[in-house]
């Protein structure tokens, strides 16, 4: 029975010890625009993309250390997305992982431009590190194309447009067909900005390590349904979590966001929950593979739906 709390510390420790290399390495970058990025990546928290993309490796026979600069690349795009996720125009947020946001610390355009840096640069990091013989180029490109894809505006991207676009939503006389409408919108929401870089996490490690098409697409599955349920108990801790825990002020109910538990309610988020985490596990058990990893992926969705920070 794997520890789960130890085995994400222990993998949290290595990526965390990984980041700061990578900026100190940035030749002729401006020192300032530096310190910012480095802020926003050693704000901690769990690591849990790296984590799920260096499992998802392993089950075909790797080390998770293989792919190390991989796993520092998808954590370097998704700290931009919470940088340019806490600016004033955007959510507007104070603190970050208990720490106030890069704009209150660096100013509003030095934090859009660290963000920029850190998006960018992950796709350097992905692409110009070395790495042993078993990762193929060919694995490298389709890896990136794959991050690019799930960031980008066919994803993430997307999935924070709508999510401004919604504020205010339930503003107003709550109907059968607005609450349909919402729960639409609610879906796209989330698969988007939540739940495509957590898919994105366990695609990349299946890549990288060569993954049949059969397992690729199953671990996809159970990556879309943990993303989704991330962000559903994410909805949940907004409202009933301790804010000293989570690190945030919770501003989703200062800009009247729309969300599962604001729409339906935190009992009826939670059965959502609990429901996406079970239909995670069979699509997971049908990946060939090492037995391990698959079990610290399946421990991992246990603490997706679990945590209370």
């Amino acid at each position: 029975m794997i520890d789960i709390e130890s085995y994400i510390k222990a993998r949290a420790a290595a990526v965390n010890a990984a980041l700061p290399r990578f900026i100190k390495g940035l030749k002729h970058a401006d020192p300032r625009l530096a310190e910012a990025m480095a802020y926003s990546l050693s704000a901690g928290g769990k690591r849990l993309r790296p984590l799920l993309m260096g499992a998802s490796y392993e089950i075909f026979g790797g080390k998770a250390g293989d792919i190390l600069p991989a796993a520092c690349a998808l954590e370097m795009v998704h700290t931009y997305s919470l940088v340019h996720d806490d600016l004033p125009a955007m959510d507007d947020d104070d603190l970050r992982r208990g720490r106030p946001t890069s704009h209150r610390v660096y100013g509003e355009a030095l934090a859009i431009l660290a963000g920029d840096a850190l998006l960018t640069d992950a796709f350097t990091l992905l692409l110009s590190s070395r790495y042993p013989r078993r990762v193929r180029p060919a694995g490298l490109l389709a890896a990136a194309r794959v991050l690019g894809e799930r960031a980008g505006a066919r994803g993430m991207v997307s999935g924070q447009a709508a999510d401004l676009e919604a504020e205010g939503f339930l503003k107003g006389r709550a109907t059968p067909a607005r609450r349909r409408a919402g729960l639409k919108l609610l879906s796209y929401i989330h698969l988007h900005k939540t739940a495509d870089l957590i898919t994105a996490a366990v695609e990349m490690g299946a890549l990288l390590a060569g993954a049949p098409a059969r397992d690729f697409a199953a671990l996809s599955s159970f990556g879309r349904d943990i993303g989704l349920c991330f962000q559903v108990a994410d909805d949940i801790l907004d409202v009933v979590g301790d804010k000293g825990k989570l690190g945030k002020s919770g501003s989703d109910a200062r800009n009247q966001k729309l969300t599962y538990a604001s729409l339906l309610g935190v009992e009826e988020a939670r059965r959502r929950a609990r429901a996406l985490m079970r239909r995670a596990l069979p699509e997971l058990a049908r990946v060939r593979g090492a037995a391990g990893p698959k079990a610290a992926l399946a421990g991992i969705a246990e603490f997706v739906y679990r945590r209370d920070k």
